[in-house]
């Protein structure tokens, strides 16, 4: 994982097996989200810190990144650029995905859809997937990313979740569980759907098992510690 993280936050991710490579420097201040979660609605509070500094970095780093995947999941300030990378990234036989979360200014930018058909997934919630295909509704949206050539995954919440563009178009049921608090469940969502897709799953198990993954994070508070752990057999 490349990011600008605080030692705390590196440290527990760590501790759960996921490899750090942290691009904040020393003296630099880390940045930093904080959810304010009820049962109806969520708000978040940001502090930027070196955010702004990131991009570059990231760049530099995925210039020697050794991986089958890469998942990005940011806002660029411009998307030019990123187009290359992906397309880098490409050439050397690595897959991208992209969740870019709700940044609505980021369907002006002249270069988004060029970015959006250079990655192999798209992630995006239910109006994220209006917003970014500059549609009136869902159905409309979902008219415009069935023609992409990316795979679109459509987060759904409750309604469960979608794949449509490339010629597919499936749907999958959400799991139920008791929700306490709905933060990183988008993360999850994805990581779940991304881990199965890189372990041989075909798309509607690999949705199947995001939906699974995202609902079990939400059974307690915070975005890791209602996750299922991996089972690791010992000699």
């Amino acid at each position: 994982m490349l990011g600008g993280l605080s030692r705390d936050t590196a440290r527990v991710l760590g501790n759960e097996n996921v490899r750090v490579r942290n691009l904040r420097r020393a003296g630099e201040a880390a940045p930093m989200t904080v959810s304010l979660s009820t049962a109806r609605n969520r708000t978040f509070v940001t502090f930027n810190g070196m955010n702004h500094r990131l991009p570059t970095r990231f760049r530099r780093a995925l210039q020697r990144v050794r991986a089958r995947h890469v998942h990005l999941a940011f806002c660029p300030r411009s998307c030019r650029p990123w187009k290359a990378v992906v397309n880098s990234l490409r050439r050397k036989g690595i897959g991208t995905s992209w969740d870019f979360g709700w940044n609505p200014s980021l369907a002006a930018d002249p270069h988004f859809v060029a970015l959006v058909n250079s990655v192999d997934y798209l992630f995006v919630n239910r109006d994220e997937a209006v917003i970014y295909a500059r549609a009136r509704s869902l159905t409309h949206a979902l008219d415009r990313w069935r023609r992409s050539p990316t795979l679109v995954v459509v987060k759904l919440g409750a309604a469960g979740a979608r794949i449509v563009g490339s010629d597919v178009d499936m749907r999958e049921r959400a799991v139920a569980v008791r929700a306490v608090d709905t933060t990183g469940a988008g993360d999850a969502f994805n990581a779940g759907f991304l881990a199965g897709r890189l372990r041989g799953l075909g798309l509607r198990a690999a949705l199947q098992l995001a939906n699974r993954i995202g609902a079990l994070s939400t059974r307690r508070a915070g975005g890791l510690a209602g996750l299922p752990r991996i089972r690791v057999a010992r000699a």
